[in-house]
């Protein structure tokens, strides 16, 4: 047989970080995935004679390591394979504005941008002019180059009317389909667990592994100036209460 491509993984969450068992589990699949590595090693101990080579060779400690590339990220990716804690509907999100507003040039000099989806202004993350420039943030009368905000309304000064100003923030919407979850900071040792099943193969052939165990050590989030985002997970696979570390199977 020959496996070509990235193949598939899916992954099932089984306790969440509490370690709570779930009881009806939705498989994730890893969406638009990149490549994927299995990594399975023992520590060997030698015993020597008189001689050079060694008389007797048997395995100690093994451990199953796998890493993940993927094109694509959900709520119930991270969440279920990752975080294990508690998700709801709808979405936190920031608005980084590349289109800008005047200043009115009449009093009180307000702007108040415009929410995506309906949503309801939470946070801001500042002001700056067209030319790059950051405005200070004040508590009120902002006086040139200030602003002061609440509530989603940003005063100006009078010395600033008809600028174009670029005004980012922090919001919250209401969704049926997106999810947040906020990471709490839990005890050491908790940590949701994972079963993991990988496929590959070519021409009507292929190989597939499950791994019955698994947590998930690291989530990396790395962007590039001209680049797709391509986030990778790290698993390690152990043991499960029957003694069942994985399972492989050919079809050749």
């Amino acid at each position: 047989m020959h496996a070509f491509g990235s193949g598939v993984v899916w992954g099932t969450p089984l306790t969440d970080a509490n370690g709570a068992a779930i009881a009806n589990p939705t498989p994730v699949m890893c969406g638009v995935l990149q490549d994927v590595s299995v990594d399975i090693s023992f520590d060997t101990k030698q015993l020597y004679g008189q001689q050079q080579f060694p008389v007797a060779i048997a395995r100690g400690k093994g451990k199953v390591d796998l890493k993940a590339k993927l094109g694509k990220l959900n709520g119930a990716t991270l969440n279920n394979l990752f975080f294990g804690q508690t998700m709801s509907a709808g979405a936190v999100l920031n608005h980084y504005d590349v289109v800008g507003t005047a200043i009115p040039a009449i009093t009180p000099f307000t702007v108040t941008p415009t929410v995506p989806s309906s949503g309801t202004w939470q946070q801001d993350l500042g002001v700056m002019d067209a030319n790059g420039n950051l405005f200070t943030r004040v508590a009120s009368s902002p006086t040139t180059g200030q602003y002061s905000v609440s509530a989603g309304v940003y005063t100006f000064a009078t010395a600033d009317a008809g600028k174009t100003v670029f005004i980012s923030f922090n919001y919250s919407a209401t969704s049926t389909v997106a999810q947040k979850s906020t990471i709490m900071n839990l005890p050491m040792g908790a940590v949701p667990t994972i079963r993991l099943d990988l496929s590959n193969g070519h021409a009507g052939k292929g190989m597939s592994l499950s791994f019955f165990n698994c947590v998930s050590s690291k989530l990396q989030l790395g962007s590039k100036l001209d680049d797709f985002m391509i986030p990778e997970m790290d698993f390690s696979a152990f043991a499960d209460p029957l003694g069942r570390v994985g399972m492989w199977s050919t079809a050749d």
